[in-house]
């Protein structure tokens, strides 16, 4: 037989087979009862009642005093809210007062301009660490249901409406819950998400949409006296720098999507948090308090001073991100530090009089960046963005050195030109930034293997936290400039400041302590195995890890410190609460009217915390936090 007879009578055989296989009915294949998954519960919201809320008596007593007890405080906070009595007036009229206290109305463009720096560098954040993600119809149906149960139920127990109006805005509920009710339920909503942040700017568009068309009236408190409230919607002084906020924002935005995908990514991100950092002292030092610059004194003492230092400063780093002058580096390092130390105390003792002292603490950190070299040197490339860095930052040093060192345009009466949830903000977020490296290095000395690093940052970390904040403000308020230099003295915001951001150093390096210790012992041993430094691995290894393990700790230290900016009142500085309780409580058109006012100041409060700690918990999720 042929091979070609044998392949054709093989193939025709099993073709024959797969038409009998297939011929053949499917063997039925038995489950056993102990294999089957669990039969899910059937949905619904009676059934999520029983089984969560009734599922026992002591569940049935324990939700029903919990309900009334709901209740009860909310027919009382709204009893409060809308009563005929209650002064909200005196929040409308004094807005301006809450959020920038003495700062003078005529030069109030700067003030807009700052907060659209914010919004464009939010907009463009957004975009480009691609916030929000899509997000299902049935959420924003749940959501609208909640709000609209909440408003129904707030309606209800709430003694201030009449019962025809009571019955007017319960339908309205009724009808917004039943129309998201519908939706809920139908299988489009199952299978549809939309993009979170296009809700977002949907909201906001209402919002706007609001202000525009929504009669809250027209309130103004000019040359010291409370004008008469005027009907109507609010002024277009403010209507206009919102809508033009919001356009802002939304234009950033888009910008930055159709960018993320033709740049390189980490070098925009770098760059936007890096200019999220300089926001802080740009926004203040420049725009806000407007230097009068004397272009004498840049040409003839800053500019040969910030050239001295950069190409000096220059040289010097690129020997040091010399990986074969790496022990050289570090000795050069240190005696610059030892020198910028020595200026200081000569200084102090009188025996160097006439040096600026931008020059003494440009020496100390020339110290630190040459130290460092070793660290982050290598490569050409590394060495090269390296000086680029030194420079940089030397340059932005003395410009705002410069900038402050100008007289100020803004005329106000007050020591500070600023004051309200401005400065509230300001002492916030000056105290996170500069507290944040202090107490990184803090905790990297007290788990140091050196005993002298590990007795002076625990000393200084148990005496800190031994002491109050209260007796540090006070402390760096009165008695610093006693142990400054002859001739040198620090303004108070920026020294109550300092020693808030002390003050918090030490409790956040024992959250950071934490997570190092977290950090297993094999990162260090496979460091150690690959070459690495003892300062390459707490910068590139330990690091990493242990901030990602204590981020809710972190998150709440900085919410700590947000809200405890209340106590610089205690010092004479005008914050957020100051106002609401000492200025617009006593003021004579609303005296009693303290309470509205700090209720209100309580609402904003919690707006700015709540917001920390919902991005607290987006990045725990994206970081994987508690789940690998």
């Amino acid at each position: 037989m042929a091979v070609s007879d044998v392949g054709g009578e093989f193939g025709s055989r099993a073709e024959a087979g797969l038409l009998a296989l297939r011929a053949e009915p499917e063997p039925e294949i038995t489950v056993s009862p102990f294999e089957r998954p669990p039969e899910r519960p059937p949905k619904g919201p009676w059934r999520w009642a029983k089984d969560n809320l009734f599922s026992s008596v002591f569940n049935t007593i324990l939700t029903v005093v919990t309900a009334v007890v709901v209740v009860a405080v909310l027919r009382g906070l709204t009893a409060f809210i809308f009563a005929p009595e209650r002064q909200w007036r005196s929040v409308g009229v004094n807005l301006r007062l809450y959020m920038t206290q003495a700062y003078p109305q005529e030069q109030y463009v700067r003030v807009w301009v700052v907060f659209g720096i914010m919004v464009a560098l939010g907009g463009l954040s957004f975009a480009f660490w691609r916030a929000g993600g899509p997000m299902p119809v049935r959420r924003i149906t749940g959501f609208v249901m909640g709000m609209a149960g909440f408003g129904a139920l707030v309606v209800l127990v709430g003694p201030f409406v009449a019962v025809p109006t009571k019955l007017v805005w319960l339908a309205v509920a009724g009808a917004f819950f039943a129309a998201a009710a519908v939706v809920h339920s139908s299988e489009w909503s199952r299978r549809t998400e939309v993009s979170s942040m296009r809700v977002w700017f949907t909201v906001l568009v209402l919002l706007i949409l609001a202000v525009w068309l929504v009669p809250f009236g027209h309130h103004s408190f000019v040359d010291g006296a409370v004008q008469p409230s005027e009907p109507g919607t609010v002024a277009m002084s403010t209507k206009v720098p919102l809508t033009v906020m919001a356009v802002v924002l939304v234009a950033a935005y888009w910008v930055g999507v159709a960018l993320r995908d033709r740049v390189p990514a980490n070098a925009v991100k770098g760059t936007l948090a890096l200019a999220w950092l300089l926001s802080v002292p740009f926004n203040l030092f420049v725009i806000l308090r407007d230097p009068d610059w004397d272009y004498g004194r840049v040409l003839s003492v800053w500019l040969p001073l910030f050239a001295l230092f950069a190409i000096g400063g220059g040289v010097l780093c690129w020997f040091a991100t010399n990986p074969s002058h790496a022990e050289g580096g570090r000795l050069l390092g240190g005696l610059i530090l030892v020198a910028g130390g020595l200026s200081y105390l000569l200084t102090y003792l009188g025996l160097l009089p006439g040096m600026l002292q931008v020059v003494r603490l440009s020496i100390l950190l020339l110290g630190v960046f040459v130290l460092g070299g070793p660290t982050f040197g290598g490569a050409a490339r590394a060495r090269r963005r390296y000086v680029a860095a030194w420079m940089l930052f030397i340059g932005l040093l003395y410009y705002f050195v410069a900038a402050i060192n100008s007289p100020s345009t803004v005329r106000v009466n007050t020591e500070l030109f600023l004051g309200g949830l401005s400065i509230t903000i300001l002492v916030a977020a000056s105290t996170m930034i500069i507290s944040f490296p202090i107490g990184v290095l803090l905790a990297l000395g007290r788990t140091s293997k050196m005993p002298i690093f590990r007795v002076m940052c625990t000393t200084y970390i148990e005496i800190v936290r031994g002491v109050p904040l209260i007796t540090i403000l006070f402390f760096f308020s009165v008695m610093l400039d006693l142990f400054l230099p002859r001739g040198m003295s620090i303004a108070e915001i920026m020294a109550v400041t300092l020693g808030y951001s002390l003050f918090s150093a030490a409790y956040l390096a024992e959250n950071v302590r934490g997570g190092l210790q977290a950090v297993r012992r094999g990162q260090y041993e496979a460091s150690e195995a690959l070459g690495m430094t003892a300062v390459q691995t707490s910068a590139f290894i330990v690091l990493p890890q242990a901030l990602r393990a204590v981020i809710p700790a972190l998150v709440g230290q900085m919410i700590a410190v947000f809200k405890e900016t209340s106590l610089l009142a205690i010092v004479g500085v005008f914050d957020f609460l100051f106002i609401a309780n000492k200025v617009v409580g006593t003021q004579s058109e609303f005296l009693g009217a303290r309470r509205e006012n700090l209720l209100f100041v309580s609402f904003v409060y919690w707006i700015f915390t709540f917001s920390m700690s919902r991005a607290s918990l987006r990045l725990e999720k994206k970081l994987g936090v508690g789940e690998r």
